[in-house]
């Protein structure tokens, strides 16, 4: 017998997603019964959502998948505000147009991982503008400002980590708290729902909801969190030494969404595999035994299925074979990032340096430059040393293209235009 008799605790329970519960039993036994409805909500701080919000949307997946209602719920509103949780800085303040054009691209992942639609276990997208938008700020106050004790406030994490390293948190962000509570307040009285979930950071948040439910309306509801999750050598989850993994095509490839996986850290490969692929226990439990050069083998499942799921197996099963002809056959794959450059700026010469920043290797020309005097940079698979070094169609290779390489691992073709 597990720990949980409900299939949904159990899954999350089995795969690592579970941190905190507020009151576990009870839960269970909901969820045991019949479809309880939950939400994590999201943030349009960016044009799309990076590798790092794979958890939540993981956790939302098997709840639908064990039989429940899962909301995802944008921040519209929230957005404006700026959640101080885990940051040493204000947010940067968004135009109410910037917002809607983020909302926009963060909506495709969804339905990647989800089944939108009016059945009871179908995946419901909500935006909190629609009642934070139209709030009046005196009778808000009134309703629900009484509810929550400065002194209560000042214990959380978030602000106490701010006030510790003398970091200004403005009042705007103080309110961050009271609007997410609300949000919560709002999805039980519109869509029964009573599950919150979130990473770790958001506990005392999500508790604050949970009160505020039990106060105003006399209901229960519950908190669950994931640990916050850092990759065994201490980076964050959805970065990489090129910038943010994102999640929709047109901000990163699906190749090099498939590396960024493939890349994974042998000790992560286990608990990568249960926490963002839906490959059976027992397989995982196989492939996490591999050692030496058999645990590339993993890494490839892993990376073909977190691709698949996101980008579909066909985008998948490409960037595997150009990863296989690019580096065990030295050829170059199709799905390689490429940057187009007009044919008459290859005539006049293109400097290395700016061609490693326009193909995405390197940030700036001084990173460049540092990897060029390391020995790190390639041009058409030959050492270059030179950082002075001028691209020209000379350079172009039997195939009509440029292949730069920085390090072992990362690619990219100049075609002319």
């Amino acid at each position: 017998m597990g720990k949980f008799k409900s299939d949904f605790l159990q899954v999350l329970d089995e795969r690592g997603f579970i941190h905190q519960i507020s009151d576990p039993e009870a839960l269970d036994e909901l969820a045991r019964k019949g479809p309880i409805t939950g939400y994590i909500g999201f943030d349009a701080t960016a044009p799309s959502l990076h590798a790092g919000s794979l958890l939540p949307i993981m956790m939302l997946y098997w709840m639908q998948q064990t039989g429940h209602r899962p909301i995802t719920l944008m921040g519209g509103g929230t957005t404006k505000v700026g959640d101080p949780s885990g940051k040493d800085e204000s947010r940067k303040l968004l135009t109410e147009e910037q917002i809607a054009a983020n909302l926009e691209g963060i909506r495709q992942v969804f339905s990647k991982f989800l089944k939108f639609g009016d059945g009871p276990t179908d995946a419901v997208m909500m935006n909190n503008a629609e009642w934070l938008d139209n709030l009046n700020y005196i009778a808000f106050l009134r309703d629900y400002g009484r509810h929550f004790t400065i002194n209560r406030m000042l214990t959380f994490e978030s602000v106490k980590l701010r006030l510790e390293r003398e970091q200004p948190l403005t009042f705007l962000e103080f309110n961050y708290m009271i609007l997410q509570a609300y949000d919560f307040l709002e999805l039980y009285r519109r869509m029964n729902c009573v599950l919150q979930m979130g990473g770790s950071d958001q506990w005392g948040n999500i508790v604050n909801g949970m009160e505020l439910i039990r106060r105003v309306e006399g209901g229960q509801a519950f908190a669950l969190t994931s640990p916050l999750l850092t990759t065994a050598s201490g980076a964050k989850m959805g970065k990489s030494v090129g910038g943010a993994i994102w999640l929709n095509p047109d901000m990163l490839s699906p190749y090099e969404y498939w590396q960024y996986w493939r890349n994974t850290e042998d000790a992560d490969v286990g608990r990568f595999l249960r926490l963002f692929t839906t490959l059976p226990l027992d397989e995982i439990a196989r492939l996490e035994k591999l050692e030496g050069a058999e645990i590339n083998e993993a890494k490839k499942i892993l990376a073909n299925e977190t691709t698949a799921m996101l980008h579909g197996r066909e985008a998948a099963e490409k960037a595997a074979e150009t990863a296989r002809k690019t580096f065990e056959e030295g050829r170059l794959g199709e799905a390689l990032p490429s940057v187009d450059v007009p044919r008459a700026e290859l005539e006049e010469g293109l400097g290395l340096l700016r061609a490693m920043v326009l193909a995405g290797l390197a940030k700036s020309n001084g990173e460049a430059r540092r990897a060029v005097k390391s020995g790190a940079v390639r041009v058409n698979d030959e050492k270059v040393s030179d950082e002075r070094l001028v691209l020209t169609s000379a350079h172009l290779n039997d195939e009509g293209v440029i292949k730069l390489s920085f390090g072992k691992k990362r690619h990219a073709l100049i075609r002319p235009a």
